[in-house]
């Protein structure tokens, strides 16, 4: 009698992955880093502008970055997270989390879990921190790149047109910028730039930006014979210190968790601070034979814009020639080029943003060190050298033409509809009492 075989049973599907697990170290050290960025705002940058600017114009200087600030963190909760993070394309996001639509959904019993950037794509990361917190912490860089910008056409424009002109700049600009970059599937970083914090992002983004400003508003009133002397450098010196701290979550928190790419982000930053402001100091020391209060705390900001996207990538020394470089460039670019070419940047918001970018952004590409990098799918990592200079130096222009058109193309367009500029007798009585209706006793 013949028996007949029992039939195979079918293999079992491969159970699905667990989702990611929350790193509580990691969550901790972002929340930390979220409210040291936003702290660079509000107070940080609104003090150090406030500063610098004449007794007239302090409270509405100070208005600038604190309505900034609320601009965009409605912009960015609305739309501006999932233009920037969501997969979409390689040029912009998609709509998936308007109103950060369905960044609760895994939210149980008051626990989240981890999420995956890009995912789906090809270029997908998973993060150990729930993606509120990544949200929160990539938010605070909306909102202090725009508020950059004030650093240029400060004294002269309308506030109405600043409000405007912010929130279309950080959804048309902004945006895709920081997409194309950061986004695991933006076309910048698929050929090979490196931006750990923000050098394109941020700092160029913004420092191009400010020069159109300034080129379409034109001088302020009384430029070159006036006295524009600062009004209280105490303000600024404040000012520069919080964003000096501050700098540590913008750079260190970068890392997007607690571990040694975050410790030598650290340390790269202090080092390439401190060399700037000396470098900064030592010229300026030189060329006009008095170190000045204003200078060192220049040089400082300068030196953490230089180091700001090789942070993740370089080591101590090379930190120190980032920032020295930074100073001393930077001390050029706002005082001999700026008179040069004759454009009024009030607060040296391109000399300073957007130069110190640029010598970051190049120099990140002759310093960067592959071990911080690597990964196991790229064991060597990113190496410094001709070719990633180039890369580099592309990623720079791109930064450069996008946002120098559209922000002049955003100007334009509000000057011809509500104007851009106060008028004489507003400037001249300043902007406190004339915008805002109060004024400092």
């Amino acid at each position: 009698m013949l028996c007949m075989a029992a039939p195979a049973l079918a293999a079992a599907p491969a159970p699905p992955p667990p989702p990611p697990k929350i790193d509580t170290g990691d969550t901790a050290w972002m929340l930390t880093s979220t409210a040291l960025v936003l702290m660079m705002t509000v107070p940080g940058l609104a003090l150090f502008y406030a500063g610098m600017v004449r007794k007239k114009n302090v409270l509405a200087t100070l208005m600038q970055a604190f309505t900034v600030c609320c601009l965009v963190t409605i912009t960015w909760t609305v739309i501006g997270y999932s233009l920037t993070f969501t997969t979409g394309s390689p040029y912009i996001g998609d709509l998936s989390r308007f109103m950060l639509n369905g960044i609760g959904a895994n939210i149980s019993k008051g626990s989240d879990i981890g999420f995956t950037m890009g995912a789906g794509s090809s270029n997908a990361t998973v993060m150990t921190i729930p993606e509120s917190v990544y949200m929160m912490f990539q938010m605070t860089f909306a909102i202090i790149t725009p508020a950059l910008i004030a650093g240029a056409f400060a004294d002269r424009m309308k506030f109405s047109a600043m409000c405007i002109f912010m929130v279309l700049w950080s959804l048309v600009v902004y945006a895709p910028i920081a997409h194309w970059v950061w986004s695991p599937i933006g076309w910048v970083g698929a050929f090979g730039a490196i931006d750990f914090a923000g050098g394109t992002v941020v700092h160029i983004n913004a420092g191009i930006a400010g020069l159109m400003c300034a080129l379409v508003l034109g001088k302020r009133r009384g430029y070159g014979h006036d006295d524009m002397s600062p009004y209280n450098l105490t303000y600024a010196v404040i000012g520069a210190s919080l964003l000096w701290v501050g700098w540590f979550g913008f750079n260190a928190g970068s890392a997007v968790g607690s571990n040694g790419r975050a410790g030598m982000a650290m340390a790269a930053t202090q080092i390439a601070t401190a060399a700037a402001a000396l470098g900064w100091m030592f010229a300026e020391w030189i060329v006009k034979g008095k170190p000045t209060v204003l200078g060192v705390i220049s040089g400082a900001v300068a030196g953490l814009v230089a180091i700001t996207p090789a942070s993740g990538f370089v080591l101590p020394g090379a930190a120190i020639i980032i920032g020295v470089a930074a100073g001393v460039i930077c001390f050029w670019a706002s005082s001999a080029l700026k008179h040069l070419l004759g454009y009024d940047d009030s607060l040296d918001c391109f000399g300073v943003h957007g130069i110190g970018g640029i010598v970051g952004a190049l120099l990140t590409g002759v310093f960067a060190y592959g071990p911080l990098s690597a990964t196991d799918a790229s064991p060597t990592g990113t190496v410094g050298g001709f070719a990633q200079l180039i890369i580099q130096f592309k990623a720079v222009c791109v930064t450069l033409i996008w946002s120098g058109l559209l922000s002049f193309v955003l100007l334009k367009i509000i000057d011809l509809t509500i104007g851009l500029r106060v008028t004489d007798e507003q400037e001249l009585e300043g902007l406190d009492m004339t915008l805002h209706g109060e004024s400092i006793q």
